[in-house]
């Protein structure tokens, strides 16, 4: 039995999330069924774990699951291989033989995400479910400078019952955020999120509530409020999943998983400097 780790992108505007449900397409059916086509073994006998359960609609450029497999092939064959299978929103960037003892979901140490979104007057079709959008009259821009001062009060570990979906099922509200940082660039603004774990719809509430402040329409010391309120009934509405990415997942040294391939994303290469 070798245990092996994938590196995955995706585009997941067409499915119904990651985790396998009852009578509905979702990425990780689409996975599974492309690593029997290829090793040719019942469904029964192949589960696959994921680093990060993304929800419907939410994009990843650096997803990481691993699988148990009894069949011995190259780290190239298990790319090539489960690539001919799968459909074109959805790629294995690369493949690894790991540790018995890795998991994609309890070894990570950290995960990434990156929201973009795009501001102004109309929006831009050719974005369409790529990105996030927000109309804005014209010539106005949000207010950065009062989003990261907001995002101060969010940083380190809380209670996150606040920004948690009714539908989540982590055993604890409480998570650690390392990093939370915002960008202008003209009308894109881009939500950069680090954290050890997220609960479910936690970053996209995260931004729906910044975004509530970078209107003006709630102060920067708000969200503290917000944050200890825990509830969620005090933070703003649930943002769309359009411009969220899982950009990437942080284990230990020792196991040696590669970064995420960004050579082809869509997002701007200085978010990922440094």
């Amino acid at each position: 039995m070798m245990r092996l780790a994938l590196g995955l992108q995706y585009d997941g505007s067409a499915y119904h999330g990651w985790q396998t449900q009852p009578h509905q397409d979702t990425l990780q059916d689409a996975l599974e069924k492309a690593i029997v086509q290829f090793i040719g073994a019942p469904h029964t006998c192949l589960k696959t774990t994921t680093a990060g359960r993304t929800d419907a609609g939410v994009h990843a450029l650096g997803q990481v699951v691993h699988f148990d497999a009894e069949v011995e092939r190259t780290e190239w064959s298990w790319v090539r291989g489960i690539n001919t299978y799968l459909p074109r929103q959805l790629a294995v960037q690369w493949a690894q033989v790991v540790p018995a003892d890795f998991d994609a979901r309890f070894s990570a140490t950290q995960r990434h995400y990156v929201y973009a979104l795009f501001t102004g007057p109309c929006p831009a079709p050719l974005l369409h479910r790529q990105a996030g959008y927000l109309m804005l009259p014209p010539g106005q821009r949000l207010d950065v400078q009062a989003m990261q001062a907001a995002s101060q009060y969010l940083l380190g570990e809380h209670d996150f019952s606040s920004f948690r979906s009714a539908e989540c099922q982590s055993h604890t509200p409480i998570k650690t955020i390392h990093d939370l940082s915002i960008h202008a660039e003209g009308p894109w603004v881009y939500f950069q999120v680090r954290g050890n774990a997220f609960l479910h719809h936690m970053v996209r509430n995260l931004v729906g509530t910044l975004l509530m402040v970078g209107q003006g329409k709630q102060s920067p010391d708000w969200v503290k409020t917000v944050l200890e309120a825990k509830s969620r009934q005090a933070a703003a509405p649930t943002f769309m999943p359009d411009g969220l990415y899982l950009a990437g997942v942080s284990y230990p040294e020792h196991y040696q998983i590669p970064k995420a391939n960004l050579a082809a994303s869509v997002l701007p290469a200085w978010l990922f400097a440094g």
